[in-house]
């Protein structure tokens, strides 16, 4: 999911502006003593934010929310010229940021509340969620504050510090939380970004002092941190993308899932790894669903991200281009159907005209690679039982989507989905409330809601006789 723009004889990460392909910013990757010296820090400061009463964490939340709100415009500003979503589509990322932090600072005494057991022979068994240390936050670009935060929340409020690495290509943007956390008040470096190489990575998991990672990128990179945190017997989070299944049954709505279609495989120019890359539709809805979701797909603007006008903005960089269209050509030569023409456009920046295709075979890349950008791809399927075995031969399984009037149905087959989660006459995308992950190949573990708690706390019991 995230390209690497390391340069290794200059140790730099680099940000190239994607609608424009000129260069925005370089960063210094941390040399040796710096990356220590991060980790060191963050462990210290460890030894007395666990000891912060609770009731400070959650006014500290609460201030920086609101400090947050103030500066929303130029967070937005920042994630758009880095990674390219429109304008539009960076505001409402911000707004999730703070919408967490509210979240977590509203119920954290309910999240956190210690659980009585009755066990004979016991006055009082209390269960009880204690924070365990340091977590490192590896993060990508294309929800570079949501991503970073969504790590980082549940943690602070368990008593946990947190050092967070980003995407090379949208360092700038996760630059800004350093000085965010101070101005609202927290103590110092309870947060860090950590602008480390690979190597230093591999060095902090096997440091006694790292107590858990979480990971959201590629399967590829989360195999090789799975692994190291495995060797190390470190807890760990792996969210690694999707090809999630929007299933679209005889008794559907078929105008109100053709428009949830489009919004959700525009939004954010189809760069968000629950939204829905495979369109699996009945045959007796099929077409009336095709036109209707190709209407919407030929009226998407493509163009600078500061434009009000633009719907869809440049895919994150060349590299991802180059990928997706690929994918795309891919297809067309093995016999695809084009419905809506698009792909790579000409000129400055890494721009992908929204495409359509259909008549999809197992030997097409699209089948079984995440397709990750604005190309929507249909298939055609006999009933239900059918969607169900296509939706579930992919070896991803993070989300789903299923329309379906009649909601016995649509229970039916949403139960029958592998994923960690699913929608029905809905996207059910992230909401900040609720446990976010998935199955396979999509990794372990779940982050937000209680669950974004639980996975890295210590969750201790105390038996008084």
């Amino acid at each position: 999911m995230t390209p690497t723009l390391v340069d290794p004889a200059t140790r730099r990460y680099q940000t190239l502006n994607p609608a424009t392909g000129e260069v925005v910013a370089t960063y210094d990757t941390a040399g040796d003593e710096r990356a220590e010296q991060l980790l060191a820090s963050a462990h210290a400061a460890y030894l007395t934010w666990r000891e912060t009463p609770l009731e400070e964490r959650i006014r500290l939340f609460f201030k920086f929310a609101d400090l947050f709100d103030t500066q929303v415009d130029l967070l937005a500003r920042q994630v758009s010229i880095e990674m390219g979503k429109p304008l539009e589509q960076s505001v409402g990322e911000a707004g999730l940021v703070s919408a967490m932090f509210r979240y977590y600072a509203e119920h954290a005494p309910e999240l956190l509340a210690d659980e009585a057991v009755s066990i004979p022979g016991f006055n009082s068994v209390t269960i009880r969620r204690e924070s365990v240390g340091v977590v490192l936050g590896i993060e990508p670009w294309n929800g570079p504050l949501y991503q970073a935060m969504r790590a980082t929340a549940p943690n602070l409020m368990l008593g946990n510090t947190v050092l967070i690495k980003p995407s090379e290509i949208c360092a700038g943007s996760t630059l800004m939380f350093d000085e965010l956390f101070a101005q609202a008040g927290f103590p110092a470096d309870v947060y860090q970004t950590a602008l480390v190489s690979a190597d230093q990575v591999s060095s902090y998991i096997a440091d006694e002092r790292l107590r858990a990672v979480t990971l959201t990128g590629s399967d590829r990179a989360g195999s090789a941190v799975g692994e190291q945190a495995g060797r190390h017997i470190k807890p760990v989070i792996l969210e690694l993308g999707g090809s999630d299944a929007f299933i679209v049954l005889d008794s559907a709505d078929v105008s109100k899932a053709a428009g949830a279609a489009a919004f959700c495989r525009m939004y954010l120019g189809g760069q968000i790894c629950v939204s829905p890359k495979r369109m699996i539709v009945t045959e007796s809805v099929a077409d009336q669903f095709i036109a209707a979701v190709a209407g919407s797909v030929a009226l998407q603007k493509i163009g600078d991200p500061f434009d009000p006008e633009t719907t869809v903005g440049p895919l994150s960089s060349e590299a991802a281009v180059a990928t997706l269209q690929a994918q795309y050509q891919d297809a067309i030569d093995k016999g695809a159907t084009v419905v809506v023409p698009g792909g790579r456009m000409d000129g400055p920046g890494s721009f992908f005209k929204p495409a359509m295709i259909t008549d999809i075979t197992p030997d097409m890349r699209v089948y079984s690679e995440e397709a990750f950008g604005p190309l929507v791809v249909v298939y055609r399927v006999a009933d239900a039982r059918a969607a169900v075995t296509l939706a579930n031969s992919s070896p991803y399984g993070l989300g789903g989507t299923v329309f379906a009037e009649d909601l016995d149905e649509a229970q039916r087959v949403a139960a029958a989905l592998d994923t960690g989660m699913v929608g029905i006459n809905g996207w059910l995308g992230a909401p900040i409330e609720i446990p976010f992950g998935g199955t396979k190949r999509s990794g372990v573990g779940r982050e937000l809601g209680r669950s974004g708690m639980d996975v890295f706390a210590n969750i201790k019991t105390y038996g008084v006789l």
